[in-house]
């Protein structure tokens, strides 16, 4: 008879336990990994679409682009300014008529578009150039009942607020805007936008050009000019705008001025100090209208 195996005692049969190497599920392990794997890589996609789908993509490089095109001192503050200033594309208009807080909406993309603007000077060809159509864009007016497109109310509002921010005498500026503006409800291209954008900015600087020549000539004591020598300038001015075959960018007629050197003011002063006949003062003012006066007729007019 065979005999009975002898059972372990209680401690003995823990021990043996403990020693036993512990089996782990090992079929979960490769399952959950590549769950895990594949809910991230889920997820991440579905936050680009997502950014992509509500314009943040797009927005960030665009800012991004714009830093490098301008390359400011500060590009952190620049962002700051951009993202606060960011145009709305197709915006509706507001108008005489119009709810109170449409009107405050189209100040504010008035000022964005001003914004826009001053970001590159109007030397700076193709920069200039892309911050008109991005303010052209920020002021075009769509919506259920409105096509796309700029009325000439906003245009020309937008060229005063540009030649009062500027600085420039009201009085100067005003025979230009005459020539440049558009009818409230006439249809503005772009093409004409640019155009008039650039003749202020230009103008602008040829006002602020004239008023420092003037400091030159000025009596510092009496804040006056004598009248024969800021008419020899003046004419001298007008000689240098008409030479040569000038285009008809306002630009050019900018650096014609320009070259007013030394040796033909240096010639008028002395033409003028000739005369013999005592002469009366002329004013800043004046001098500054009659300058401007110069710039403003070999601006085309609009139509």
């Amino acid at each position: 008879m065979a005999a009975l195996p002898v059972p372990l005692p209680p401690a003995k049969m823990a021990a043996v336990e403990k020693r036993r190497p512990a089996v782990a599920p090992a079929a979960n392990f490769p399952d959950s990994g590549r769950t895990s794997v594949s809910q991230a890589a889920a997820a991440a996609e579905s936050e680009e679409d997502f950014l992509r789908q509500v314009g943040v993509t797009e927005m960030l490089r665009a800012a991004l682009l714009k830093v490098l095109e301008i390359r400011p001192e500060e590009p952190i503050a620049f962002l700051a300014h951009y993202f606060e200033n960011m145009g709305l594309r197709s915006p509706t208009n507001g108008g005489a008529g119009e709810p109170p807080g449409q009107l405050l909406l189209q100040q504010q993309r008035l000022g964005r578009a001003l914004w826009h603007l001053r970001l590159a000077h109007h030397s700076q060809r193709t920069a200039f150039n892309n911050n008109v159509s991005v303010a052209y864009e920020c002021l075009s007016a769509s919506g259920r009942k409105k096509k796309p497109g700029l009325d000439g109310r906003t245009y020309s509002e937008l060229l005063k607020r540009v030649c009062r921010d500027g600085g420039a005498p009201e009085e100067v500026v005003a025979p230009l805007l005459r020539k440049i503006q558009c009818r409230d409800h006439e249809a503005v291209p772009l093409g004409i936008f640019r155009t008039g954008m650039l003749s202020c900015f230009v103008l602008l600087e040829f006002v602020a050009r004239a008023g420092a020549l003037f400091q030159l000539l000025e009596d510092p004591g009496l804040a006056v000019a004598d009248r024969r020598v800021g008419q020899a300038v003046l004419d001298t001015l007008e000689g240098a705008l008409s030479a040569g075959d000038m285009a008809t960018a306002p630009t050019h007629y900018l650096e014609a001025g320009s070259r007013l050197g030394p040796d033909s003011l240096a010639r008028a002063l002395d033409r003028a100090a000739s005369g013999r006949r005592p002469s009366v003062p002329m004013a800043r003012e004046e001098f500054l209208e009659k300058a401007a006066a110069l710039f403003i007729a070999k601006v085309k007019p609009v139509g």
